[in-house]
């Protein structure tokens, strides 16, 4: 009998090994591990240019946070016993790479349920995880016939978790329709500003637009602003994030679209490492924010709650809509703050 208090401590000692690494101390016996893992996260960017040190080690550290024994009993203990007695479904997961680690949540979430884990990582993030399931299996070997990974088609699976684009999302409902399933589309994040918010909520916003370079479903990529919005104030608490203009990536990026927009005579307000552009979209490209205009906050609700299916967060330093997230806290989620907002563990649950 492999018991949910049994995952629920080779986890926490995961936890525990990743903030012993991220804190330069013993990892007790998983020295050889910590070693790996320091070579994979320096050369993270040689595999994919956006995983720079900083926020691959962000991304470990929100881990590390999360995976505590007293988390992880408060986010499981709503499905038990369904979780305690599972019924040991393989689980295939088909991963995106966009920011490091995002599949970590799902793998997660199969094995503490009490399923196999079939994973099939991005190419853009292809050695982290896979990583961490080694150190999990020295913790915990009961884990070691219930992780696999593969690089070809998945085969052999009870249920499909895929996370992909608007137009993979189509090929995966085509394949994958017939079996219990959760299939994520594209998703984008927004703020909401009223022109009141202190140079502290501004600069903790920043955080949510340049942490992994606005790569993320989390990432702010549009902001709602009142008529006579004067952006110096968001200029001037943003300032600080101007060594984003360091990565070669994203100056390519913030130098190539300003230019087709100055070519193209279109309006725009820039920083010098940030571009403003006036649109109706949600996405917005690496290096610019897009903004909109509004007159009545009720109308504002109701719009953004009719977009509900297009976003994952909307930041504001008052709640505006069931999902919303106060500045700079849309890129530390909690065990329960799920991709696209479908609750994981309870379709895993229920596989049973």
């Amino acid at each position: 009998m492999f018991s949910l208090d049994q995952r629920i401590t080779a986890f926490h000692k995961l936890g525990e090994f990743l903030s012993d690494y991220l804190n330069n101390q013993p990892t007790n016996g998983l020295d050889k591990y910590a070693v790996k893992l320091d070579e994979i996260v320096k050369s993270a960017k040689n595999h994919n240019g956006w995983f720079t040190e900083d926020n691959v080690k962000h991304a470990l550290q929100s881990w590390a946070n999360s995976l505590t024994n007293d988390n992880l009993t408060d986010w499981t203990k709503a499905y038990t016993p369904a979780i305690n007695n599972a019924d040991d479904k393989r689980v295939g997961v088909i991963m995106a790479g966009n920011i490091p680690l995002v599949g970590f949540h799902d793998f997660l979430s199969v094995l503490i349920s009490g399923h196999r884990f079939l994973g099939k990582t991005s190419s853009s993030d292809a050695q982290l995880l896979p990583l961490l399931a080694d150190v999990l299996m020295q913790l915990e070997p009961q884990f070691k016939n219930r992780i696999e990974f593969t690089k070809g088609k998945l085969t052999n699976f009870d249920a499909i978790i895929a996370t992909g684009s608007n137009n993979t999302a189509r090929y995966f409902e085509y394949y994958f329709g017939k079996y219990p399933h959760i299939i994520r589309k594209n998703r984008h994040s927004v703020a909401v500003l009223t022109g009141n918010e202190t140079p502290e909520q501004l600069t903790a916003l920043g955080e949510d637009i340049f942490r992994y370079y606005g790569l993320g479903c989390r990432s702010v990529s549009k902001l709602y602003v009142p008529k006579d919005y004067d952006f110096d104030l968001f200029f001037g608490a943003i300032f600080q994030y101007s060594s984003i203009l360091d990565h070669d990536k994203y100056v390519n990026n913030y130098d190539y679209n300003k230019a087709v927009y100055m070519m193209n005579n279109i309006p725009m307000l820039e920083n010098g490492f940030l571009v403003l552009k006036e649109d109706e979209q949600e996405a917005s490209p690496v290096s610019f924010l897009f903004y909109e205009y509004y007159s009545d906050e009720n109308q504002l609700k109701s719009r953004l709650a009719e977009k509900e299916e297009e976003l994952q967060c909307v930041v504001a330093t008052q709640p505006i809509v069931d999902f919303t997230v106060e500045p700079g806290k849309t890129q530390s989620p909690s065990l329960s703050d799920y991709a696209d907002r479908v609750d994981t563990l309870a379709f895993l649950a229920e596989l049973n």
